[in-house]
């Protein structure tokens, strides 16, 4: 295979899980989970990981069961450290878009926590989210995030001193998500 055609098929891979991303903001969201999983059927658990780390990111967000969206969210993050090469290296390591995704990526995992009613996990990630959000670059998306943060902190804060159930964060997305970046 050509150099050039070996670059293009991980851009066609993103594409296509940025059209079934549209998909589900457009509100169709299982036709998303469906085109997704079959996707994820063709990239294989093995396959690469900026594509597993993606897929699986937006994967979560089709889950109604909060169990499974909390499963994808650990994959899409299991995804991301095989990026950086070291599971317990700084987040500010490793591929630009490993850098991009940590933010996201942790706070999905805090707001999962957070529904499933275990507050410190949530804590835990939640500082992961904002130690790497130092990272993004000013703009829309970082400060989508920022502030999704700062959403899912207050929220923490005020189940800690005894707000009823698991919570649910209002978020850009309607559920402590935070803005999503094109792939």
């Amino acid at each position: 295979m050509a150099k050039g055609q070996e670059q293009a098929a991980p851009d066609a891979v993103l594409t296509r899980i940025g059209q079934v991303a549209m998909l589900h903001h457009a509100g169709d969201r299982e036709e998303a989970r469906h085109r997704f999983l079959a996707l994820w059927a063709e990239i294989g658990e093995h396959g690469d990981a900026l594509h597993r780390c993606t897929l699986a990111h937006y994967l979560a967000d089709t889950q109604d069961d909060p169990q499974e969206e909390l499963a994808w969210d650990l994959r899409a993050l299991s995804a991301a450290e095989e990026l950086t090469g070291d599971p317990s290296a700084d987040r500010g390591e490793g591929t630009p878009a490993a850098r991009a995704l940590y933010p996201s990526l942790h706070l999905n995992l805090a707001a999962d926590y957070d529904r499933l009613g275990h507050r410190e996990a949530a804590r835990l990630h939640l500082r992961h989210a904002r130690a790497a959000a130092e990272t993004l670059a000013p703009g829309r998306y970082g400060e989508g995030v920022r502030a999704s943060i700062d959403r899912l902190e207050l929220r923490l804060d005020g189940a800690g001193r005894g707000a009823d159930g698991p919570g649910r964060p209002d978020g850009p997305q309607g559920r402590g998500r935070p803005p999503r970046q094109r792939p």
